[in-house]
């Protein structure tokens, strides 16, 4: 499909990822259609829904997505690739393009409102302050 990955990488990757998953539990038909659909997801950034139906239903990837990292599958999936790797000591890369933020992160006012005791407040300077020079006559 989308990633370019070899079939022997495609092999020796579905094999660590098999190995990470939870023991219990059905499981599931098409591992490698679903790390593509997570492949697409990231790369293109689109919304779940979005995701083409050749990778399956949207909400079925999303909850198995939602299942597995929960578990923590990812986390031991890529320490483990990580481990098998000569250079992965090498290389460390964290890509913000895939970060999302959330509609609501973008310039909205809020937070907290900073209150002072009233002893605290008596012992504030004023925020403005009168004119207190006197003319010179």
């Amino acid at each position: 499909m989308s990633t370019k990955m070899s079939e022997e990488d495609w092999e020796h990757t579905l094999l660590v990822f098999r190995a990470c998953l939870p023991r219990r539990g059905r499981k599931a038909a098409d591992d490698r259609r679903f790390l593509e659909a997570l492949h697409f997801f990231t790369v293109e950034n689109v919304r779940w829904r979005a995701l083409p139906k050749e990778y399956g239903d949207w909400n079925t990837v999303w909850k198995r997505f939602s299942r597995l990292s929960k578990a923590g599958v990812f986390e031991a999936f890529f320490d483990t690739l990580a481990a098998m790797s000569p250079s992965a000591h090498l290389i460390q890369m964290f890509d913000s393009t895939i970060v999302r933020a959330h509609v609501s992160a973008a310039g909205a006012k809020g937070g907290r409102k900073a209150r002072h005791s009233v002893a605290r407040r008596a012992g504030l300077r004023p925020k403005s302050t009168e004119n207190q020079t006197v003319a010179e006559t």
